[in-house]
């Protein structure tokens, strides 16, 4: 299959990047400059037949229009907000993402912000650091976890795994969805800001994309409360950015919990100066075993591709 060209956008796996290399002419447009992106797409732009690319890559339409023979773009992640994947499926292409493998992770992830957030985890390692501990004696107190409330925006692979953990931890489960969900006994809102002002902590578990930009919006991030906090492992766009920093620096929420933003890697400077804010570089799905499995469902979709099979996990 070294016939075979492929262009890819963003890197993968060493393990899958070799099976890549190994099966098909690999094109690095990852590694290029400007200039060589250019020359790359005007040497071989018409012989491309499939795109490696993730959420950080991205695939805008402007590249897709230099591949006329494009056939399937495989993405590895499950967010798709930054794919022209609309575009895609008008031009016949085929999209694949990773879904399912990342769950556990990014569930893990989001317990893990709200432990840090409630507890003060942060807070608690630099009272010890600084010497707090030792010239100031115990550090105030913080809040329980356990009998809180926990509405999850969403109630998805990623939104039930969520719930899961939450009520290990003896937390109530609510949630907010375009439905209800039938297989589930948690209590369900029809509205996000009915939601939020129930809750103690907000929780989204939802794509990006146009569709749900700014759903968590500032009414919604109000109704939640000076008591509440607000934990994020869904896509920055999901929530009116600046609504949350003004209420986080005003007090008018307890504390958020944040591994994505709206302008990727730039943090808003204000939040850096918040002790009740803690802040992850979007890395939810970032372990060795996960990100391992994501790479393999890229090399397994394109295997399939080019033998005529089923895709694993077509969009």
């Amino acid at each position: 299959m070294k016939s075979i060209h492929v262009l890819l956008v963003w890197p993968n796996r060493p393990e899958q990047m070799a099976m890549l290399d190994d099966a098909y002419h690999l094109h690095r447009y990852d590694l290029a400059s400007e200039r060589g992106r250019v020359s790359m797409l005007d040497e071989f732009g018409d012989q491309i037949r499939a795109v490696v690319t993730t959420h950080g890559g991205g695939l805008e339409k402007s590249l897709i229009d230099r591949l006329p023979n494009l056939e399937i773009v495989a993405c590895s992640s499950v967010g798709l907000d930054t794919l022209c994947v609309d575009e895609c499926k008008a031009r016949g292409i085929q999209v694949t993402n990773t879904p399912n493998v990342l769950t556990d992770d990014v569930a893990d992830m989001a317990l893990l912000l709200l432990l840090a957030t409630v507890r003060r985890l942060v807070p608690g390692i630099h009272w010890v650091h600084s010497g707090d501990w030792v010239n100031k004696g115990m550090m105030p107190l913080n809040t329980s976890v356990h009998g809180k409330t926990v509405g999850v925006v969403g109630l998805g692979r990623i939104g039930k795994a969520i719930a899961h953990r939450a009520q290990a931890f003896g937390m109530k489960v609510c949630y907010y969805g375009r439905r209800q969900s039938p297989d589930v006994d948690y209590t369900y809102y029809d509205t996000i800001e009915a939601l939020a002002h129930d809750v103690d902590i907000l929780m989204p578990a939802i794509p990006g994309g146009e569709s749900t930009e700014g759903l968590i919006s500032k009414s919604v991030l109000k109704a939640l409360g000076p008591q509440g906090y607000f934990i994020n492992i869904a896509r920055g766009s999901v929530v009116d950015e600046n609504a949350l920093v003004e209420l986080l620096c005003a007090g008018e929420l307890a504390g958020a919990g944040l591994d994505v933003f709206a302008d990727e890697p730039h943090v808003p400077e204000a939040l850096l100066a918040l002790d009740n804010v803690v802040l992850q570089p979007h890395c939810s799905s970032g372990t060795y075993e996960t990100r391992g499995r994501m790479a393999q469902l890229v090399v397994d979709n394109l295997a399939a591709h080019f033998a005529g099979k089923a895709l694993i996990t077509p969009v």
